[in-house]
């Protein structure tokens, strides 16, 4: 397995692990869409896409990251946006080799931190991110305002 930063020149093989990540959020799939926001999100320098190939370059597996910035500790921050791996190739590690990429891009960038958010019920994520010392937020309650 290798584990590259994607740049516009791989939208089109992480847009199609894209397009399968909002569908497993119910999201209708459309490849257009997929293509047209990440290619929006690199060339925008708006996020980190670390992209997970086989020796034979098949896409297995995504993580994208947005910098964000703490006003209290004056320090940067990366939000773990969407972590996605193929079906037929989770449980083999993927998912905590991306991880870890994210968590070396946080370091080198001297961030205060790492944030991430899952579904309650996305259970086999939350055990992956215990394990690698992710802690669940118990002091701040997150909201959100539909627009």
């Amino acid at each position: 397995m290798i584990i590259h930063r994607a740049y516009l020149n791989d939208v089109e093989k992480v847009a199609d692990l894209f397009d399968q990540y909002r569908q497993f959020y119910q999201q209708p799939s459309d490849l257009s869409v997929a293509k047209a926001f990440l290619t929006e999100r690199i060339a925008a320098h708006e996020s980190v896409i670390f992209l997970a190939k086989s020796d034979e370059d098949e896409a297995l597996g995504f993580v994208q990251l947005y910098p964000c910035f703490s006003s209290i500790s004056a320090k940067r921050s990366w939000i773990l946006n969407d972590l996605f791996v193929i079906d037929s190739m989770r449980g083999k590690g993927i998912g905590k080799a991306l991880l870890n990429e994210a968590k070396q891009l946080a370091q080198q960038s001297a961030a205060q931190e790492l944030t991430l958010q899952t579904h309650v019920s996305n259970l086999e994520a939350q055990k992956l991110y215990e394990s690698l010392g992710y802690v669940k937020e118990t002091q701040f309650y997150s909201y959100y305002l539909p627009i």
